[in-house]
Formats: structure tokens, sequence, C-alpha cells
């Protein structure tokens, strides 16, 4: 005997032979199980590349002020002093955790005459740590390097 009374919702079903009831209950649950592991990595990749460019932008900050500092001291031993302190003292303003802070000041234009202009270069690299991050396969850490150039004064003497 088939059932001809029109179903809720589903006219078009009624009195077809062959059609059967569906059991959909735990669908969802499938759904969940197979999307869940896919959207946890789109977000763990996103907080990844969110803590990369924020890292880049601290170091950045930090090689603009270390070059900054450089060009407006006396002599390039006074600029390399100067600028490792304003790059560490940067980076630490921002919270960015470096396992080891490297600055290096080129400060070749000090030896330029007063009258031509000179530059003074700083490259400050920083590796990020990655590991307090729980994603599988994700490296422990992430070099980050920026240079950052500032110009010296061109009617300053220099030593």
């Amino acid at each position: 005997m088939t059932d001809t009374a029109p179903r809720a919702g589903l006219p078009f079903l009624a009195g077809r032979p062959g059609s059967r009831d569906r059991d959909d209950s735990g669908s969802m649950t499938l759904e969940l199980v197979v999307w869940a592991p896919g959207l946890l990595l789109i977000i763990s990749l996103l907080v990844v590349a969110g803590r990369v460019s924020s890292a880049n932008a601290a170091v950045e900050q930090a090689a603009v002020e270390a070059a900054r500092t450089a060009s407006i001291a006396r002599s390039p031993s006074a600029a390399s002093t100067q600028a490792l302190a304003a790059a560490r003292q940067s980076l630490a303003g921002q919270a960015l955790q470096c396992t080891d802070v490297t600055v290096a000041i080129d400060t070749s234009g000090f030896n330029t005459p007063p009258g031509r202009p000179a530059t003074v270069t700083a490259t400050v690299t920083c590796p990020v740590r990655l590991s307090g991050l729980t994603i599988p396969g994700l490296p422990g850490t992430r070099t980050v390097t920026q240079t950052a150039i500032s110009s010296l004064d061109t009617f300053r003497e220099r030593s």
C-alpha cells in the first residue's frame, strides 16, 4: 500500500512511486566535521599572516628610528651605538618579541666631505617567534628584515 496523502511542504512528492522519506538527521554534524578543520586552518593562517605583517611594520619602524638616530649623530661610532639603542627601544616599545635583534649601520656617509650629499643606512633583522601558535608544520621562527635610509646634514661638519 502506498501513501497517497500529500506530505507537508513537499506536495510534488505525494503519491510518487519510489519516493520515500529520507532521514537527514546527522547530516549537519557530518558537514561540521568535514568543514571545521578547513575553517580552523584558514583562521590559523590569518593569525600567522597578521603576526608577520605586524612584525614587518614594527621592524620597519625600528629601522627608520635607527637610521634617523644615526643621521643626527656626530661620529660614525656614536651613530652605530645610538642607532642600535634606538632600534632596540623601538622594538621593545611595540612589544615585538624577537629572538635576536641584529642592527647593521652603514656609516660610510660620514666619510663624505661637507657640502656633498650623504646618507646613513640602517638594516634591522628580527627573527619573530611563531612557535606560540599551535599550527602543525609551521616553522618556529620567521626572519623579518627591513632597511631604512636617512640623509646626513649636507653642510654639517663630519668627523
